[in-house]
């Protein structure tokens, strides 16, 4: 039997029932009053807010405090500090919730569940005895497609220089 996961309050969201905001995060980056801002730290380029429609406890966002939709707009040091919040993050979260392990990603365009057009980083725990993250994600379903064949196309890719 499958299950779902149902949070009214994301439901709101999706169907609009959200601040009138050019960006959330730039509006939670600029403290705007009529959004609601769970910031956990600010950095020089990084800020760290815990997900209003988490999947799990602990749930965080990562995002640069520049407005940035795509991942190779991040400048080195964005993509450095991005790095190291991430490592401080489940850092935190081991001690403070002692998950089993932990999903982190970044959503980039809207087929693949992006919701919002600045980039952002998920940090979900994982416990033992809960659902997969495909079940989170619902309808998900794998590709199968040979890693060499998807190496090969993305060797020349990473060899390029970045604009």
């Amino acid at each position: 039997m499958r299950r779902y996961l149902f949070n009214a309050e994301k439901l709101k969201y999706v169907r609009g029932e959200k601040p009138r905001v050019e960006c959330i995060l730039c509006a939670i980056r600029d403290r705007h009053p009529d959004v609601e801002s769970l910031e956990v730290f600010r950095g020089e380029h990084m800020i760290v807010t815990v997900n209003l429609y988490p999947f799990n406890a602990g749930h965080l966002m990562i995002f640069p405090r520049r407005h940035v939709e795509e991942l190779s707009a991040l400048s080195d040091d964005e993509a450095l500090e991005l790095h190291r919040v991430t490592v401080k993050a489940i850092e935190a979260l081991t001690q403070e919730f002692h998950p089993a392990g932990f999903n982190t990603g970044v959503n980039l365009g809207r087929s693949s569940g992006a919701s919002i057009r600045h980039v952002h980083q998920h940090i979900v725990p994982r416990y033992d005895n809960e659902i997969g993250f495909l079940d989170v994600l619902a309808d998900t379903r794998v590709m199968v497609v040979d890693p060499r064949d998807v190496m090969e196309r993305l060797i020349a890719r990473f060899s390029e220089k970045r604009p």
